[in-house]
């Protein structure tokens, strides 16, 4: 007798989050996406994954998986790490491009963190993807917003196949991380 695989409810108004998440995780769990606004504290990106995901278990009331993403750029000691979002929306590509200029080290971290909560009470528990690589100009198309200035190995996000991308990027590895302890708990 085959066991039926368990309802996992994923956090994300973002589509291509839905997207990503689905094609990486489909085959461990009933995906259920639900988008609800949820509060961002200002914080670590492990703080404001833990925070995001106490808030949507509570509006859910129930078992939860969160995400966030941040880039951190090593020549500005881990900025814009969580808040990449912002300085996309205020200065694109091209503005984080122009920030990284004046300095050598344009090495740069891609960081993914889930949470998972199994319910209202139940402390999160964390999982974080990462990917190494640096910022380079813009090349490629994307449907997330700093993905054609991160290169790793000689590609940036952008360019990269989905196939390839949901194989390798730090989104997956997060994912990865969870999924091994999702299926053993």
């Amino acid at each position: 007798m085959t066991q039926e695989k368990p309802t996992l409810t994923f956090i994300t108004g973002n589509k291509n989050k839905a997207a990503e998440v689905t094609a990486i995780l489909g085959h461990t769990a009933n995906l259920r996406i639900l988008s609800i606004d949820l509060p961002e504290i200002q914080g670590t990106v492990e703080e404001i994954t833990r925070e995001k995901c106490r808030a949507a278990s509570e509006i859910v009331k129930g078992s939860v998986l969160v995400e966030d993403s941040g880039l951190e750029m090593r020549a500005l000691g881990g900025l814009p790490g969580a808040y990449v979002k912002a300085f996309v929306d205020t200065v694109g590509n091209e503005g984080l491009v122009k920030i990284l200029a004046e300095f050598e080290d344009k090495s740069a971290d891609a960081v993914c963190t889930f949470a998972y909560s199994g319910g209202v009470g139940e402390e999160p528990v964390l999982f974080q993807g990462r990917l190494e690589g640096r910022i380079v100009p813009a090349r490629g198309v994307s449907s997330f917003g700093w993905e054609p200035i991160f290169e790793h190995k000689g590609e940036t996000l952008a360019e990269m196949d989905v196939v390839k991308k949901n194989g390798l990027s730090h989104r997956f590895r997060g994912l990865e991380k969870f999924r091994v302890w999702f299926e053993s708990s």
